[in-house]
């Protein structure tokens, strides 16, 4: 099964000082172990490199050499399903908007989710269940 990779996983993934980063790290190792793969989409490796080099977000940010480096493994891994933004997903994505009125916070999960749905993902493995919760159709796979 495929599982949809939100920015928060991946940064949690990726920094080992983060305090979710050994729940993370198992999860990925139970997953992979078990035969799931994953699916990203580009925006998260955008969101993730905006988090991980900003001084605000972590007491110890990654360079910007460095998180593109890690962003890119990530894109480049086998395990790894790359899914994309297309026509169905930005209609979906002004649809939940009207419907579910998100607020601008939840903007880019609101298309992150649409992008998944369009891909035929339907696990989306974060700790931001709230995010996705009130679009329906989604398992959430947390790490906490």
């Amino acid at each position: 099964m495929t599982h949809g990779i939100d920015t928060d996983f991946l940064v949690a993934a990726e920094i080992s000082n983060h305090p979710f980063h050994p729940r993370a790290d198992a999860l990925i190792r139970s997953l992979l172990d078990a035969g799931h793969d994953f699916a990203l989409a580009p925006q998260t490796l955008a969101e993730f490199v905006h988090v991980v080099t900003d001084a605000r977000r972590m007491p110890q940010p990654l360079t910007m050499p460095d998180a593109i480096v890690r962003a890119e493994t990530w894109w480049e891994a086998e395990e790894v399903i790359r899914v994309f933004p297309n026509g169905r997903t930005v209609s979906d994505f002004f649809d939940w908007l009207r419907r579910h009125q998100p607020g601008r916070k939840r903007l880019l999960d609101t298309q992150l989710a649409a992008t998944f749905r369009n891909a035929g993902v339907d696990r989306i493995v974060t700790n931001n269940a709230r995010d996705y919760g009130a679009l329906g159709g989604f398992e959430i796979v947390s790490y906490n």
